[in-house]
């Protein structure tokens, strides 16, 4: 099952789709719990995060550039969200839809929204909301509906109507939704976090506590998470140990403005008094970290994006990074999409699991971005080669046509 929870709702996330968003004219997917997308430049693999965001901000509040950018979507200009296709009549509204189950409750729900960038105000308004059970429509507002008091508010939340009771849930499920894409500069905790979200900002702030959040001992061994401290280390091959600690004098040049936490590296090839912060490691042992720390902390959003996955990795640590991830979140119950240009992150997918998932995401003739799934048939198995190769060598789909 495809299910993952806050407290004890459990959800299943069906199907996901976008109309008339920047790329995405028409197109859809049915969503496992870790998602994969590949392709080339400019396919829309972002796009697809960013619209992922949007239904969030739409679906849980409102839509202006304060909800978007907490969501990590690109601001644009009110034009350019639409789709602008050459020889195409363009529509007035961005569509969004999305249809989920609950465990412990018969029924398929759907929440659709229309809505309309706006040139004078920076919010959005709602041309319609829907919310629908079973193929029955049992709730709705629109531009012509007594319910639209203020078009620029969702109301899927706020209306008091009963028959949204049962499916209301999952909008709380999507509130936290962000895209995250740490930089170096905020991993070392130079620069502060300008999307800061608690435990840790979608930049890659505050990664020292939050580390310390989920740090602990069990039966005398350091563990982070689930895992033990030394299969940790094992990513990160040259350190003997991590810690958190206050920056000092002795591991931090004055002159370097830091947190109020850092995190502090042992070098295995290096004398036990040698410390050295996160300032001076390689940004690759800090990404490792914060993507375990993304999967495993239990207060990171249930359901979240990272753009450019594969950022920072040596292609092989790409790879094992991308297992263990894949088995933390499936553990810790969570949903995540990812983007990646690296083909050995393919290699730590498990693809016979269908709660992860791969894309491919391609233009067709139009211009028009579609989403394709990546199943293993008998005939790519015969084939005898890795995933990594299989896409290099474009039976995968999601390669530029290259002269």
């Amino acid at each position: 099952m495809l299910y993952f929870f806050r407290g004890e709702i459990y959800m299943n996330l069906k199907k996901l789709c976008f109309g008339n968003f920047k790329s995405l004219y028409n197109t859809s997917f049915e969503p496992g719990k870790v998602n994969v997308f590949i392709g080339a430049n400019g396919a829309g693999k972002s796009t697809i995060l960013e619209a992922i965001g949007l239904l969030s901000a739409a679906m849980t509040d409102r839509v202006d550039a304060a909800s978007l950018q907490r969501k990590g979507v690109r601001l644009s200009n009110p034009s350019l969200y639409k789709s602008g296709f050459e020889g195409q009549k363009r529509k007035s509204t961005i569509d969004l839809s999305l249809e989920w189950e609950r465990e412990d409750w018969p029924s398929v729900f759907q929440y659709d929204v229309h809505l309309m960038t706006s040139k004078d105000s920076d919010y959005w308004r709602y041309h319609s909301e829907a919310f629908w059970e079973n193929g029955k429509k049992k709730w709705g507002r629109s531009n012509a509906s007594q319910k639209q008091i203020n078009n620029y508010i969702g109301f899927f939340l706020v209306d008091k109507d009963p028959e949204l009771t049962d499916g209301r849930e999952i909008a709380k499920l999507f509130a936290d939704y962000g895209i995250f894409q740490p930089n170096t500069l905020t991993l070392r905790g130079t620069v502060p976090d300008p999307s800061q979200m608690s435990p840790v900002g979608l930049n890659g702030g505050r990664l020292a506590e939050a580390l310390q959040d989920i740090m602990r001992k069990e039966d005398g061994d350091l563990c982070l998470g689930s895992l033990y401290m030394d299969d940790v280390l094992e990513l990160i091959d040259w350190a003997s140990d991590i810690s958190i600690d206050i920056p000092k004098k002795t591991n931090i040049n004055a002159n370097i403005p830091t947190t109020r936490q850092i995190i502090e590296f042992g070098d295995r090839f290096m004398k036990n008094t040698a410390r050295f912060t996160g300032y001076d490691a390689s940004e690759g042992a800090l990404y490792v970290l914060f993507m375990l720390c993304l999967a495993m902390h239990p207060q990171t959003p249930p359901m979240f994006a990272v753009d450019n996955f594969d950022h920072a990795l040596n292609p092989r640590l790409a790879r094992k990074v991308t297992e263990i991830f894949c088995e933390q979140v499936i553990e810790n119950k969570k949903c995540v999409f990812l983007t990646t240009h690296n083909p050995l992150v393919l290699d730590g997918l498990d693809l016979k699991n269908n709660e992860i998932r791969l894309f491919a995401v391609e233009r067709d003739k139009n211009g028009h971005a579609q989403i394709k799934r990546i199943q293993i048939s008998e005939e790519l198995i015969k084939v005898g080669q890795p995933l990594s190769r299989l896409w290099i060598n474009g039976r995968l789909g999601g390669v530029p046509e290259l002269i």
